[in-house]
């Protein structure tokens, strides 16, 4: 019995050493300093950022945006799972290789609806892409922030433009190196890069961003000229588009009836920035009493008789003319392309930024002649001209799967299930 009793205390004696042993590796442990744990980012700073639709962006833009290459690789696979196009930021903030604080960074920017239920309203009205148009040659090296607004581009696009610019040191340097941009999308690119005046290629010892532009290279060679019988080709030489010289030419002729009278009068063309006329001042010289002959030709000059002018042929110099300013007349001239031509005058008052009360001038004036508006069956509409024009592009698809089976176009509208605006807006332009 002692010799039992022996075994048992010695046994709970060693249970009691292991304990011990055990609880003072648990302390030590408790009091190790672990590592710090640090997640790494595979995004690198954002450069520049403005406005975008994410399903224009191509790989290099995306890499802009500060993503790595195997994210860029899931971004647009996962864009081909949700059926080849991100409809809405709720979706596009599904996709996992964008973290949320990335979303956030960039969710301002994003030009698309907020969820995919306003994405199905039909209401894209707000998220409509700016139409860019150019309408001559011109050096962007030489354009303010104005003067892209002007071409179509946002504020914050046009200030992206700039900085992107003094990024490469002062000069886009090229055709090449202005593709880069990250705001300039392959359509935009491919419909400015006719009228660009820069090299092709960038040149072979452009190996640095920033340290290769040559300030005098790129100077514009002014000299000594009187701003009251400058022609178009002169102020183009100054480095002014076809449209600026254009502007400065209606505003000295018509608005200070043929002559700049001081140097005031020059700053306050709205297309001549402080910048520039700075850069001219020291050429300008000015004589107020221009020579007579030069007066009389421009009173001289023939005015458009506005009553014979057909709306669907007007130029963007005719509407200048009349009082618009040029994102006014741009914006018409856009819009009556998209869409092929007007029908009725109603349609002109809902271009954007037009001065309403006077295009109702002009609505009450000129005429409008519809007889080449080409119009189609919903059966026969080609169809690249369902998915560009304004008012059949939301419903294109539909009708394109529609008529397959069905081609018959009062079982199309009935299958539609339009709203009664849009389907008369559609109407329109159908047969």
């Amino acid at each position: 019995m002692m010799e039992k009793n022996y075994y048992a205390k010695i046994a709970g004696l060693g249970i009691f050493l292991l304990l011990l042993v055990a609880f003072q590796n648990y302390t030590k442990a408790g009091s190790e300093n672990f590592p710090e744990i640090r997640f790494i980012s595979e995004n690198s700073p954002v450069l520049n950022v403005t406005d975008f639709d994410p399903n224009d962006l191509t790989e290099e833009q995306w890499q802009h945006l500060g993503f790595s290459s195997k994210q860029i690789a899931t971004i647009l696979n996962y864009k081909k799972i949700v059926g080849g196009k991100f409809t809405s930021k709720e979706q596009f903030k599904k996709c996992f290789a964008v973290s949320p604080e990335k979303f956030k960074e960039l969710e301002s920017y994003i030009v698309l609806p907020e969820n995919n239920k306003e994405a199905k309203s039909g209401n894209f009205k707000s998220f409509e892409k700016r139409a860019v148009t150019v309408t001559g040659r011109f050096n962007p090296d030489h354009y303010s922030a104005d003067d892209w607004v002007k071409m179509g581009f946002s504020e914050r696009q046009a200030d992206a433009i700039l900085k992107y610019k003094k990024y490469l040191g002062g000069s886009f340097v090229s055709k090449e190196k202005f593709k880069e941009c990250f705001i300039i999308s392959e359509e935009n690119f491919q419909k400015i890069s006719p009228y660009l005046i820069l090299p092709e290629k960038t040149p072979d010892n452009f190996t640095h961003y920033s340290k290769n532009f040559n300030p005098e290279k790129n100077k514009i060679q002014y000299h000594s000229f009187d701003p009251n019988i400058l022609n178009l080709e002169g102020w183009k030489s100054f480095g002014f588009s076809d449209k600026q010289a254009q502007t400065i030419i209606n505003y000295r002729d018509r608005n200070l009836k043929g002559s700049f009278k001081s140097l005031e009068d020059i700053q306050k063309c709205f297309v001549i920035s402080a910048e520039k006329f700075e850069e001219m001042r020291p050429f300008i010289k000015l004589n107020v009493a221009t020579n007579e002959s030069q007066k009389v030709k421009i009173k001289q000059q023939e005015k458009t008789d506005f009553s014979k002018v057909d709306l669907n042929t007007i130029t963007f110099k005719q509407l200048i003319e009349f009082g618009f300013d040029e994102k006014a007349a741009g914006s018409m001239i856009g819009f009556r392309k998209k869409l092929g031509g007007f029908v009725n005058k109603e349609q002109i008052l809902s271009t954007y930024n037009i001065d309403a009360e006077l295009m109702q001038k002009l609505l009450s004036i000129a005429q409008l002649n519809t007889s080449t508006v080409q119009k189609y069956t919903l059966t026969e509409a080609p169809e690249e001209w369902l998915k560009e024009h304004p008012y059949f592009k939301y419903s294109a698809d539909k009708i394109i799967y529609y008529r397959i089976s069905n081609p018959d176009d009062r079982k199309i509208w009935k299958y539609l299930k339009l709203k009664p605006e849009y389907e008369a807006r559609m109407r329109l332009y159908t047969k």
